[in-house]
């Protein structure tokens, strides 16, 4: 008999069919997606990536405005210069550029030519990029750069490929400060350019403009920023290094990609370095640490000195500070050693010149050095003396008529007057426990000689209004942590013309012999001249001391052995674009040998 179906059981049916083909195509979409999402997966754990902690969030992306160490830590990886450090023997060679600079004294010009590079995008990097780069310098006068620029008259795009620069006259600061400037695309900042300059504020126009996605010519390029937790940068496949040998090495990137992630503290980074979530940190440790590290497995410590001057600094305008023979008795009185042995845990240097020994072909060893090779008794007997032959008497001096060390009491000056109280003022220990150590030592040392000193930490930003803005202080302890390797720096911080307000002349130091040096080094276009006339300031320098020298910290550093390395070490640590060209994974062989 057969089985008739209602209408009813057939719209039953029909929708049952419905039910089991979505289900089944549901079920086909999700093992496909699921499919996929294995392979990306498998795909993704192939790559390399290399992982690095960064002490604070990059402050902005936008190359006009970056000022701060992480900004330009993901920036020098993107926007790239004409030319760059070698890392072992600090001397500027061709990076964009193909050759060194052809100089020609008759017409003051530099001739420059290119490296065939593209930006990342694909399209050519030409002269034509480089005029308009230093174009933005000079229209806007982007702080970091214009008075570096202010040299150049002006710009010719010989071709593609060549650029000559005309000099407004002889500088031998074009090559250092100028041509290691980073070029950026006129394609891409031409519009952004045209706009700002139609504004009331170009310059904050431009600084402010948005970045989402930076065109470089560099080894890496942003792919994703998720702001306060991490930045992706990609291996950029156009990158015009990869292949070449520069610098004695041949250059990758040999990752795929670097993760940056943010550590607000030093112990968060170091435990997270320790269980293998990042690579590198990249930032200097504390001497605390190292124990620490030492006793984890494959942990890598580097050990590298800086480019960094920390120093006491005296207001010269004003008596009795400027009274040479005070300043070298201070000069004298301080023990380096204790600082660099108690203070630095012996990770570091005693400084005795204003450039750092480190930055060799510069540095003048042949400086006076006050204190170093005397103990306590000596460094109070000779100070003793500089203040005894310049008129200054005490109550009771630090040195009886025998010759023994006695606690000095009331010290005058050479008029007959009691000495002040004199202050140093310092940053709190809370920003740097160094240098508020460093003040507290000096004000005990002064004190054995019976000079009235005090140690007053303050603020940074009040110090820093105080000392160079308003000029009203005795003495203060402070410190550049890393210094041009072009030693200029010595003419700004000492010529008399900068002895203004909010100026780098905070000591108010003037001497016509100087002057006339730090203007003929600036215009010395021959190296080796220009350093005759740079070590002979430096003498002068410690010679009047308006600056004493005190320590140069070195930087400590470490990363992880179990993944990657090839790290390159150079003045200023590890943390440079050459270990992110030169980084390579771990071999299976290496990891088991």
């Amino acid at each position: 008999m057969k089985t008739m179906l209602s209408s009813a059981d057939i719209t039953s049916i029909d929708l049952y069919h419905t039910w089991v083909r979505v289900r089944l195509k549901a079920f086909f979409m999700i093992t496909v997606f699921m499919v996929f999402c294995l392979l990306s997966c498998q795909e993704k754990s192939t790559k390399e990536i290399l992982k690095i902690g960064l002490p604070e969030e990059p402050r902005t992306l936008n190359v006009w405005l970056a000022s701060d160490s992480n900004s330009w830590k993901i920036l020098s990886q993107i926007y790239q210069p004409m030319y760059l450090r070698d890392p072992d023997t600090l001397e500027l060679i061709p990076w964009l550029a193909k050759d060194m600079p052809v100089l020609d004294r008759e017409n003051m010009s530099y001739l420059v030519t290119l490296k065939a590079a593209k930006w990342s995008d694909g399209t050519p990097f030409t002269a034509h990029d480089v005029a308009f780069t230093a174009g933005v310098f000079h229209d806007f006068k982007v702080p970091r750069y214009y008075s570096k620029w202010k040299a150049v008259e002006k710009i010719e795009v010989v071709d593609d490929h060549t650029v000559r620069f005309f000099l407004k006259k002889p500088s031998a600061i074009i090559l250092s400060r100028v041509f290691t400037a980073p070029m950026v695309s006129q394609k891409r900042w031409q519009p952004v350019v045209d706009a700002a300059l139609k504004t009331r504020k170009p310059l904050r126009t431009l600084q402010n403009h948005k970045i989402e996605s930076p065109l470089g010519t560099g080894p890496f390029v942003l792919s994703q920023y998720q702001k306060g937790t991490f930045i992706y940068m990609e291996k950029n496949p156009r990158f015009f290094g990869t292949g070449r040998t520069m610098a004695h090495r041949r250059l990758g990137p040999w990752v795929d990609g670097v993760i940056y992630r943010m550590y607000g503290t030093g112990d968060v980074a170091i435990l997270a370095l320790q269980k293998g979530e990042i690579d590198m940190y990249w930032w200097g440790i504390q001497p605390g640490y190292v124990a620490q590290l030492t006793q984890t497995p494959d942990i890598e410590l580097f050990h590298n000195h800086k480019s960094a001057l920390y120093f006491m600094g005296f207001n010269v305008r004003k008596a009795p500070f400027d009274d040479r023979a005070l300043r070298r008795a201070v000069a004298t009185l301080i023990d380096k050693e204790f600082i660099v042995t108690r203070l630095l845990q012996n990770y570091g240097i005693a400084m005795h010149s204003i450039v750092p020994p480190g930055n060799a072909f510069w540095h003048n060893r042949d400086v006076p050095r006050y204190s170093e090779g005397l103990n306590r008794d000596q460094r109070i007997a000779k100070a003793h003396d500089l203040l005894k032959q310049a008129g200054y008497t005490w109550e009771t001096p630090p040195v009886d008529e025998n010759g023994n060390i006695q606690t000095a009491r009331n010290i005058r000056l050479p008029n007959g007057n009691p000495m002040e109280k004199m202050i140093i003022l310092t940053p709190p220990a809370d920003y740097d426990p160094k240098r508020a150590f460093a003040g507290m030592m000096i004000q005990e040392w002064m004190r054995e000689m019976g000079i009235p000193a005090f140690a007053r930490p303050m603020s940074f930003g009040a110090l820093l209004d105080k000392v160079k803005g308003k000029h009203d202080f005795d003495a203060f302890v402070l410190g550049y942590g890393r210094l041009n390797l072009d030693p200029d720096y010595v003419r700004t911080f000492f010529y008399s013309k900068n002895d203004k307000p909010r100026g780098w002349n905070m000591s108010g130091y003037k001497n016509p012999l100087f002057d006339d040096l730090a203007n003929r080094q600036r215009a010395e276009m021959d190296r080796n001249r220009r350093r005759e006339l740079l070590i002979e300031m430096q003498r002068i320098i410690l010679d009047d001391v308006p600056y004493i020298p005190l320590y140069n910290p070195d930087i400590l550093e470490a990363s992880s052995r179990k993944r990657f390395n090839g790290w390159v070490e150079s003045l200023e640590g590890i943390g440079n674009i050459w270990s992110l060209c030169m980084v390579k994974p771990v071999t299976a062989t290496e990891l088991n040998p």
